[in-house]
């Protein structure tokens, strides 16, 4: 098997995983809606930052261990479940608050783009699906003859790049109605649902077995 052989299915594959509906999908669009294009950049590069730990924590082995151990999985999956219910009742707690959100641009050096940052790093790193994920996934796509870790390093510095464009074209077009999504109104109803969202995922999460 030849890495540029495989290189348009991975793509592909990416491609899919990217569009399919989960917590990451949820934060972006709730950050994109009310913080606008900008507001939601930190959150997807937090994201995208936490998905590459986890493949490179896939390339040494440490994934497996970490699914494999029946704890570790408990822990991380309670971890990740208890966050989302932190920011799903955190937005519900604003639905009902008559706060006023202006879109304003936020420097990477601001505390609030780091905060924004830090949610999407935990969410994905506290994500033990994800560990499933990293074990089943990039195994495929490594010839026997490649060298696994910079491998697997080339493939998700391939999808986090594929994710990231993807992912900020989305927020552009969603951060354009901005001005609407931030209406007093419109803004209540969209923190309820984001927020009933994030909770059932995070319930579902920590339902959920292997």
């Amino acid at each position: 098997m030849d890495l540029l052989s495989v290189l348009p299915t991975f793509v592909l594959a990416v491609v899919l995983i990217s569009a399919s509906p989960g917590p990451a999908m949820a934060l972006i669009l709730r950050r994109a809606a009310l913080r606008g294009f900008s507001g939601a950049v930190p959150t997807i590069l937090g994201l995208e930052a936490g998905l590459y730990v986890w493949a490179l924590l896939a390339a040494t082995g440490i994934t497996a261990l970490v699914a494999a151990s029946e704890m570790a999985f408990l822990v991380l999956r309670m971890v990740g479940a208890g966050f989302l219910l932190y920011l799903g009742f955190k937005a519900w707690r604003t639905a009902w608050r008559d706060v006023v959100i202006e879109e304003t641009e936020e420097p990477a050096s601001s505390p609030s783009w780091w905060k924004a940052f830090g949610e999407g790093a935990v969410v994905m790193l506290a994500n033990p699906k994800i560990a499933a994920f990293m074990i089943a996934f990039y195994p495929q796509f490594v010839p026997a003859d490649r060298p696994l870790f910079a491998t697997t390093a080339l493939l998700a510095t391939i999808q986090v790049t594929i994710e990231i464009i993807l992912y900020l074209a989305l927020a552009a077009v969603v951060g354009r109605a901005g001005a609407w999504f931030r209406r007093p109104a419109i803004r209540r109803r969209l923190e309820a649902v984001s927020g009933t969202v994030l909770i059932t995922l995070g319930l579902r999460m920590a339902a959920e077995s292997r």
